[in-house]
């Protein structure tokens, strides 16, 4: 780290990499406490991280010390490790990729935003253990002839209702199992309304997510997971790079002066991006006559309702970002104009 010359020291949670007005280069490792308080002695300057676990804390503890954080993604700073892995070579890597120009950043997230997707992690968590626990009790009384319908509402309450003859199907010794898992059933269910109402409370508290919550496709979950995943709106130059950021465009590939548009990329994180096109189904499904834009209708027309989807899932996070970056309110017939 060298006075206030800009991205001059870079960060892993133990390693430290910086260079000293002299030219001097120093790489060495501290603890935790010995690092904030050596930090705290710098004056201001541009630190790097890797956006790896506890980043984001360490992003928050730097602009407390006056420090300007710069969180990197790992993909970008691999190529610049020019030997073997190490903490050390890693540091360096992340101090020498903070100097290249146009440089993807990720956005530092605050307290509240990261207590938001842990609430969706541990949402989605209880999800998957629920019909888990589902289909494995429906395959348990199929093997003793006990058939019941899909699907975790339907199935569940012919299950409940039919407990007195599953009793006499099921040996006893299985029978007492079987009610025990319908109760930690009953209690995922619990666990998961409480969780769905503390994200909801957190979402209509925030100005962002009532704002896009106007847009068609985007209920409460998908605009706290969109607002908390963003982080700062202002990172992105446009509705096409956060499009791109939730791996909703095109794979690109190229050679000889010839380019090539592939499936979408999936980059990013992958429960955003199902959120938002499952969104974008029931729009194109369920709420056709009175959200579907016409421009999907006609792409409707000649390729698959999954393409358009996707299309109308890209859609929706321009417009996300158009509406936070500009602070506007959602206009279903608005017409942009671009600038002579």
């Amino acid at each position: 780290m060298r006075g206030r010359r800009r991205s001059n020291a870079s960060l892993l949670p133990d390693q430290l990499y910086w260079v000293e007005p002299s030219g001097k280069c120093f790489n060495r490792r501290f603890n935790r406490q010995k690092l904030i308080e050596f930090l705290a002695r710098r004056e201001p300057a541009r630190v790097a991280l890797e956006a790896c676990g506890s980043a984001h804390w360490w992003a928050r503890q730097l602009r407390s010390l006056g420090h300007e954080p710069v969180l990197l993604h790992a993909n970008y700073v691999r190529p610049f490790v020019q030997t073997n892995k190490t903490d050390a070579a890693d540091a360096k890597a992340i101090w020498t990729a903070a100097q290249q120009p146009g440089m993807p950043v990720v956005a530092p997230k605050d307290e509240s935003q990261q207590c938001v997707l842990s609430l969706h992690a541990m949402r989605r968590l209880r999800v998957k253990m629920r019909t888990m626990l589902v289909n494995q009790l429906r395959g348990t009384l199929f093997e003793f002839g006990a058939h019941f319908p899909r699907g975790l509402r339907t199935g569940l309450q012919e299950i409940v209702q039919h407990m007195a003859d599953i009793e006499q199907s099921v040996p006893p010794m299985l029978f007492e199992f079987v009610h025990e898992q319908l109760q930690s059933i009953e209690r995922l269910d619990q666990e998961i309304a409480r969780l769905d109402q503390r994200i909801d409370d957190w979402g209509r508290q925030n100005p962002a997510c009532r704002t896009i919550l106007a847009i068609p496709g985007i209920g409460m979950l998908t605009a706290t997971a969109l607002v908390a995943t963003i982080g700062d709106v202002h990172t992105f130059k446009s509705g096409r790079q956060l499009a791109a950021y939730l791996g909703l465009v095109p794979k690109q590939t190229g050679t000889g002066g010839k380019l090539w548009l592939g499936g979408i990329s999936k980059r990013g994180d992958p429960y955003v991006r199902t959120l938002l096109i499952h969104g974008a189904r029931v729009v194109l499904t369920h709420l056709r006559r009175k959200y579907q834009p016409g421009w999907a209708l006609t792409l409707t027309q000649r390729r698959p309702k999954n393409v358009v989807a996707v299309a109308m899932a890209n859609k929706a996070a321009r417009t996300v970002w158009a509406l936070l970056a500009h602070d506007r309110a959602y206009d279903r017939d608005y017409v942009s104009v671009r600038p002579a």
